[in-house]
């Protein structure tokens, strides 16, 4: 039997580090953007995005302040006119860049964009853009349309997971880093498959592995950065036999169709 072409999609791709392209309902959402070869002293590994990813955006959504996540440069490529939507102390920064529309979230509070839902979700991470910057909350988000995505950004496992979403149909989980170690608020493979028991999507993507590295460290830690999202398949299937797991390379798509709902 064929499958159902008139059911809703959700259309993902992996850019790379922790930027995902979403496209539903006609509204394409970037989260994170890091769109160039370096990021500080860190270098992509492959090309830079092509620009179709960050052309016709209709949000741009941060997850907080850390450079790889809220990249100057990279936003210098995106139009000024596209809304963002970022925790707060971002507003001042991203407004100097040129945008006209930003919006600083809390977690709980949600922005309509014709026809998507935008809302921020809390995380649990640390740190600030510099030592004397403002501590500004990080946020995850999910992202609500005919079918619902949630965007970790960064952060470490936490109860409150349980309560994000109901019926959710995609989780974007970070499951590595770039360093030689992930400190308690970062998701790691082991603590991201526990994370799919709290949040229970139909489908998981692990992002935030193997796009950039850090060219001081020995080359067999950083081939180690790629076995993550494989760990995080093995741990998946045994806390979370139910998720479908989709490990995307940098640069690659999948599409999520509508759940049928269930029969009367």
């Amino acid at each position: 039997m064929s499958a159902d072409t008139s059911a809703p999609t959700l259309t993902l791709t992996f850019v790379g580090h922790s930027t995902v392209l979403l496209e539903m309902d006609g509204r394409r959402v970037l989260t994170d953007p890091l769109l160039r070869r370096r990021a500080g002293p860190l270098i992509r590994k492959g090309p830079a995005p092509a620009a179709r990813v960050y052309r016709d955006l209709d949000a741009v959504i941060i997850s907080h302040a850390h450079i790889d996540h809220l990249d100057v440069p990279s936003l210098r490529l995106v139009a000024k006119t596209t809304p963002v939507l970022a925790p707060p102390a971002t507003e001042r920064l991203l407004r100097r860049l040129g945008f006209v529309d930003v919006t600083e979230m809390e977690a709980g509070q949600s922005r309509d964009l014709g026809g998507v839902r935008v809302t921020a979700t809390p995380a649990r991470h640390g740190g600030t853009r510099h030592p004397f910057a403002t501590e500004g909350d990080p946020l995850g988000f999910i992202v609500q349309g005919s079918l619902s995505a949630y965007f970790a950004g960064d952060t470490g496992l936490f109860d409150e997971m349980a309560a994000l979403a109901v019926g959710l149909d995609v989780a974007l989980l970070p499951v590595g880093g770039w360093g030689p170690r992930l400190p308690d608020d970062h998701l790691n493979p082991l603590t991201a498959a526990k994370a799919l028991g709290l949040l229970r999507p139909a489908v998981a993507i692990p992002i935030h592995w193997g796009t950039m590295y850090a060219p001081w460290l020995p080359p067999p830690i950083n081939v180690k950065f790629s076995e993550w999202p494989r760990a995080f398949v093995r741990y998946a299937g045994h806390l979370a036999p139910g998720v479908d797991v989709r490990v995307l390379e940098p640069g690659q798509a999948t599409t999520v169709v509508a759940r049928a709902p269930a029969a009367g």
